[in-house]
């Protein structure tokens, strides 16, 4: 049987990775998938001097591989969100097959490639495009399909685990550990979309997706960064037994759809309150299976190639099937997604964090104590420090049981303008993951 030839656009680090991969591993890979796999073509602006490509065809214009009629497989692997939605689009139209590992794109143009794929016959499929070498999307899809997914946590950005496990362990500020992460890579020059969570919300909104049958929204993820969180609040979730985690999650209720990504306390002896550094890890509860963690790296060369290749591999095993019988983008049969609605992020239920600076008054407690009561917020644990001797202030830290998000802004507000309490209230969510 004549080789699938495959071209690979993007030779940067998950292209370069996934070239030598494919060589490297060629004969095991060819045994998996019931035929041989040839790279026959690569786009790519520059070489990647961390792979030899020997007599492989390179061009600078990706286009050509599209185009070019002997290719069935593209592998999409330039990123963002214009250029290669074009690229992938071209190469559905002339009836190619398509892999690629660009969150962003799945995320904001997914539903649209999935139905010009189903128009035209063929596969996209995106498993490296959530946690790198995780397979994740695989897992939910089909390793977790006798399942009613209730709910799914994920640290889901390296750069911003990476931060905030040096800002416990070390003590050290968000400004100093940004700029280490920088500079080894970890974080762009511009790293908004890793800490303000937009990378993790691209994410997040697949796996929800998959997880619950619904069509891709990324427009309606809340998502909230870690710029603000501090060393203070960092050591005070320590003490109460929690850790600080940029935390994705989706949960189903009766109401819709929760798809938000902050920072979150969880217990410090949960499984994934202890995944540190740059490495990821989601968590899916289902009513058959319980609750499943899959923890790995989230990124890299060859991590991320692995998920791109082990996509390749099911879209050559699948090539020759009916294209009503395989495995759904998304999980579910097109015609069965739900309109299940994402629910406003003041509609969704957590418990929290809240930290008051206060004068050291009698009777504040009181104020507050009656404040969260009138507005039917209960709290779990209280935990009063010392004067502070620089302002001579007391950090009042509260941990209240789940309660709808517009009960505690309602109540934020009110103690915001008692006053006693000095500055904002700091608010983070507390989710338990049991």
């Amino acid at each position: 049987m004549n080789p699938v030839k495959v071209g690979i656009c993007g030779l940067g680090t998950v292209g370069g990775g996934t070239f030598n991969v494919l060589k490297r591993n060629a004969e095991e890979i060819a045994r998996r998938a019931g035929r041989g796999i040839e790279v026959a073509q690569i786009a790519a602006r520059r070489p990647n001097p961390k792979c030899d490509t020997g007599s492989t065809p390179i061009t600078a214009d990706i286009f050509d591989v599209a185009n070019n009629p002997e290719i069935d497989v593209v592998i999409e692997l330039i990123g963002g969100y214009t250029l290669a939605y074009e690229l992938v689009l071209k190469a559905i139209e002339n009836g190619k097959h398509v892999v690629t590992a660009n969150k962003a794109l799945i995320a904001v143009h997914g539903n649209e490639i999935f139905a010009k794929a189903r128009e035209k016959g063929v596969i996209v499929a995106f498993e490296a495009a959530v946690a790198g070498g995780i397979p994740v999307i695989k897992a939910i899809r089909e390793g977790l399909a006798a399942n009613r997914i209730n709910w799914l946590a994920g640290i889901i950005n390296g750069t911003g685990n990476f931060i905030l496990t040096e800002m416990r362990e070390k003590g050290r500020a968000f400004a100093d550990v940004l700029k280490e992460a920088q500079a080894l890579g970890y974080a762009e020059a511009d790293p908004t979309f890793d800490v303000e969570g937009i990378d993790a919300a691209h994410k997040l909104t697949i796996l929800a997706s998959i997880a619950f049958g619904i069509p891709l929204q990324f427009d309606k993820a809340y998502t909230e960064g870690i710029t603000q969180l501090t060393t203070a609040d960092v050591n005070y979730a320590e003490a109460l037994g929690y850790r600080i985690k940029h935390l994705g999650v989706a949960r189903r209720t009766d109401s819709g759809i929760e798809l938000r990504v902050h920072p979150t306390l969880i217990p410090a002896d949960r499984l994934i309150a202890n995944v540190n550094g740059v490495m990821n890890a989601v968590m899916v509860n289902g009513d058959a299976a319980g609750s499943t963690l899959f923890y790995g790296a989230g990124a890299g060369m060859e991590p991320t190639a692995s998920s791109v290749v082990a996509d390749l591999v099911d879209v050559v095993r699948a090539m020759t099937a009916d294209p009503e019988n395989r495995v759904p983008h998304l999980a579910f049969q097109p015609d069965s997604l739900s309109d299940h609605p994402i629910l406003p992020i003041d509609a969704c239920e957590s418990a929290y964090y809240l930290r008051i600076q206060a004068k050291d008054h009698p009777g504040v407690l009181a104020q507050v104590a009656t404040i969260l009561s009138e507005r039917g917020i209960n709290i779990e644990s209280i935990m009063q420090m010392e004067v502070e001797e620089h302002d001579g202030l007391v950090p009042m830290i509260l941990v209240t049981h789940r309660v709808l998000e517009s009960r505690i802004i309602e109540a934020i507000a009110a103690l915001e303008a008692l006053d006693d309490v000095v500055g904002n209230v700091v608010r983070i969510r507390v989710e338990q993951l049991n």
